[in-house]
């Protein structure tokens, strides 16, 4: 019965002593040994590890690509806007002994490098560039993490920065600036297409004028497109053309004043033929009324148109003629403007 315990007991013994010689290392690890403190050259595959019991100590070093988040940093950029930029970093271990040996927390460390790196891009870009130029900032930052990051055994994979936090007043300030863009390329766009519509609309006018008929095709196509819409009221439009005429046709105020003027003077002969014409009447009434008891011979009745004939000629006689010499007018009634043959005779 004595014996069977002691067997027990070295069984056991055994098993505990085989545990602490035998480690399993995972496919994504990698062992370090360290034989009495120090580190074997020789790292331990995936699979079993023997260890001398008491003598070496197993270290496993992950071979995963780790991701790690990197806090938010607050910075002024170089253009002195106030950001709160945050960013992630991957990376994973080459080197298992150094990672093991050079530094204490190679996690740690990456963490605070890649803090100290991001605040670094922050002062040396523009605002500009945080936001539009990204793929350019993240090879600066991982070139930056990576120089001190490979003398400790890992390999940065990538560098991403993933928001950029701005200030209110700014956020207003960009979008106004945004929508100031926006409305100066309306206008430059409204402009471009009002000078080519202008263009075509100067064709349009000398095809139109070389062929006057375009021009009354195009009036009653606006008529028709006008009188599809339904309405209650056709709008004609109204050629300019027949202004100009109108306005050519009416006199102007010039020449109306310089007519009224000539109506205002007066010629001679021309009164005293239409005073002439004006005592025709009484000449025929006189006429008949002495037909009997005046010896003199009238001959014809004379009619006003013939009496101011006589009269228009005469004027210029009398005028020319010296005193005493009488014309035909003068001899036969005694004077040009006289109403009967004698001058003293009153009706």
């Amino acid at each position: 019965m004595i014996i069977f315990y002691l067997l027990l007991i070295a069984i056991t013994v055994g098993l505990i002593g085989a545990s602490a010689c035998i480690r399993v290392v995972r496919q994504y690890e990698r062992g370090v040994v360290f034989r009495f403190g120090r580190v074997q050259p020789a790292i331990r595959p995936p699979g079993l590890a023997l260890l001398v019991p008491i003598a070496d100590r197993l270290q496993k070093v992950n071979l995963q690509i780790i991701t790690m988040p990197v806090p938010a940093q607050d910075g002024i950029t170089r253009d002195n806007v106030t950001v709160r930029v945050d960013a992630v970093v991957y990376f994973n271990v080459i080197d298992p002994v150094r990672a093991a040996v050079d530094v204490e927390d190679y996690v740690s460390a990456i963490g605070q490098v890649a803090q100290t790196s991001l605040r670094s891009i922050i002062g040396k870009s523009d605002l500009d560039d945080l936001l539009s130029n990204r793929e350019r900032l993240n090879q600066g930052m991982e070139l930056m993490i990576d120089s001190p990051a490979l003398d400790w055994g890992v390999h940065i994979e990538r560098v991403e920065i993933k928001d950029v936090a701005l200030p209110e007043t700014m956020k207003r300030s960009m979008s106004r600036q945004a929508e100031a863009e926006r409305e100066r390329r309306a206008r430059i766009i409204t402009a471009d297409g009002e000078l080519q519509a202008s263009e075509k609309l100067g064709q349009a006018a000398e095809v139109m004028t070389q062929h006057p008929a375009a021009l009354q095709l195009r009036l009653l196509q606006t008529v028709v497109e006008v009188a599809a819409e339904k309405n209650s009221t056709l709008v004609l439009p109204f050629p300019v053309e027949l202004l100009r005429f109108l306005e050519r046709s009416t006199p102007s105020e010039t020449t109306k004043a310089t007519d009224t003027e000539v109506a205002g003077t007066r010629d001679p002969v021309r009164d005293a033929a239409v005073a002439g014409a004006a005592d025709a009447p009484k000449v025929q009434e006189l006429e008949h009324s002495d037909s009997g008891a005046s010896p003199v011979p009238l001959g014809r009745v004379r009619t006003p148109q013939v009496l101011a004939t006589k009269a228009h000629v005469a004027a210029p006689a009398t005028a020319t003629t010296p005193p005493g010499t009488a014309g035909p007018i003068q001899h036969r009634w005694g004077g040009a403007h006289a109403g009967c043959a004698d001058p003293a005779w009153q009706p």
